[in-house]
């Protein structure tokens, strides 16, 4: 794949990324690597797994936890990661039952950062669903305070979202501040000044339309279904962006033309 974006993306996405390094590692990439052994047990109908799942998900996420909500929200988790893994079914149904599985982790463990931080990337890159992710994590944060290990990094990654996808500067720039904040009480002093600084870089540059077609172009690049795609794409020329293909089988996306250009 390649991609023809011009130096004011470059930055953008740079500030972002340097952000995303501060973690340490990124979830997405340690997602990437899980595999799970598919058995041989004839013809799937990944369909009806799915259709299954989504009955059994909302099931879960109605019924009573009878005092073990930790238990209910570990299961998720675990069979988010079988879900996330199993490649042959997600190149057909795609991930669109990513944020149903962090919705039912927040109802029962909101302090369960880690999840959040495993799960928003396949609900905002893989699905393509950021307003479920960032909905998710809005309530999430409504019971975490910057004594919650790690809970900074949850306002770091709707920022993120809220920038990327949604093109909102004052809601990324709010969440941007607050992982500060939090970092700050925190003492990740490193990641509490990147934070600032992409603050005081949105402030000066408002113009996020050539950021957010890099963005839904890595929803293009990564979805593995074509209700995805497309629905990626659609968000790219809403930005006066697009997609050309190559003679090669190469992919470009181009962006809109900068503000200041």
């Amino acid at each position: 794949m390649i991609t023809t974006f011009n130096q004011q993306w470059v930055k953008t996405i740079g500030l972002v990324s340097g952000l995303i390094a501060c973690l340490g590692s990124i979830s997405y990439l340690q997602l990437s690597r899980i595999n799970i052994v598919s058995n041989n047990l004839g013809v799937r109908d990944v369909q009806q797994e799915a259709n299954t799942e989504k009955v059994k998900l909302n099931f879960v996420n109605s019924m009573p936890s009878f005092g073990f909500k930790n238990l209910v929200a570990n299961w998720s988790l675990l069979q988010f990661i079988q879900y996330y893994g199993d490649d042959d079914a997600r190149k057909v149904t795609g991930f669109d039952l990513s944020p149903d599985y962090l919705d039912i982790i927040v109802k029962n463990d909101p302090r369960f950062v880690k999840s959040y931080l495993l799960i928003s990337p396949a609900s905002s890159i893989n699905a393509g669903l950021p307003l479920r992710t960032i909905s998710a994590m809005n309530k999430g944060l409504e019971k975490l305070s910057p004594q919650t290990k790690d809970a900074y990094l949850i306002w770091l990654y709707k920022g993120v979202d809220e920038l990327l996808f949604l093109g909102d500067i004052n809601a990324a720039k709010n969440s941007y501040s607050m992982a500060a904040d939090w970092a700050k009480i925190a003492n990740n002093t490193r990641l509490e000044r990147a934070a600032r600084g992409t603050v005081e870089y949105l402030s000066n540059n408002p113009d996020s339309s050539q950021a957010q077609v890099g963005a839904w172009f890595l929803v293009w690049v990564n979805a593995r279904d074509q209700n995805t795609r497309k629905m990626a794409q659609n968000n790219i020329e809403k930005l006066g962006g697009k997609i050309v293909f190559g003679e090669n089988g190469q992919v470009f996306a181009v962006p809109p033309k900068s503000l200041k250009d």
